[in-house]
């Protein structure tokens, strides 16, 4: 019988074994949907034959789960999502979510998340703490996605609306009591992968 007792024997694969043999832009709008022909090395040694494969490519992401330790409280954001609403999986279009947005390439994670935070919620964070990177779903899209941890005061935020007018943002603001964490998450309510992984991480590190 094998030992199992030691380190997973992951296999050593890197950016160098995959070529890129052709990209092409088939669609250039607000999202981009690039097309790859591509060939990558095989676990039993050679190369894969050329794969053809439609990657969906918005730039990159960051998260930050704001907490209030003072009063106890998460912030989270509520607005509509319209892969939710055309998923019709029974979900409500509008998720509670963590303040997020897109990376700018000229701009370091925690300076766009400090900026999120203010724009998405009207509060100003204190020290920011990774908690995790990870893909959204790196099957079909190579966004990458940075979570942080910042802490708030939230007094007086609950209910108020936000967001930028010009990207059409309808943003409304809520503070969840951090003793109900648990339950949202056990109960299917909190049902996007940011805001699980934030609040999972939460749970086991600071509550």
């Amino acid at each position: 019988m094998s030992d199992m007792s030691g380190p997973a024997d992951f296999s050593v694969m890197t950016q160098g074994d995959v070529e890129i043999l052709e990209k092409t832009r088939s669609h250039d709008g607000f999202f981009k949907l690039n097309v790859y022909k591509l060939r990558h090395k095989l676990f039993e040694g050679g190369w894969s034959q050329v794969i053809t494969r439609e990657l969906f490519e918005r730039g990159h992401a960051v998260g930050v789960l704001l907490h209030d330790p003072d009063l106890d409280c998460i912030l989270m954001v509520e607005q509509f999502r319209l892969g939710v609403a055309v998923a019709d999986l029974g979900d409500s279009p509008w998720p509670l979510e963590i303040v997020a947005g897109m990376l700018d390439k000229n701009k370091p994670a925690e300076e766009v998340a400090r900026m999120e935070a203010q724009e998405e919620a009207h509060c100003e964070v204190g020290e920011l703490e990774p908690i995790q990177g990870y893909y959204a779903s790196s099957g079909g899209t190579s966004e990458h996605v940075q979570i942080f941890y910042g802490q708030i005061d939230a007094s007086g935020l609950a209910g108020r609306i936000a967001g930028l007018d010009d990207e059409s943002e309808d943003i409304k603001v809520h503070l969840i009591p951090v003793k109900q964490i648990r339950s949202l998450l056990t109960s299917g309510k909190i049902n996007n992968a940011m805001a699980v992984i934030a609040l999972q991480w939460f749970l086991l590190n600071k509550s």
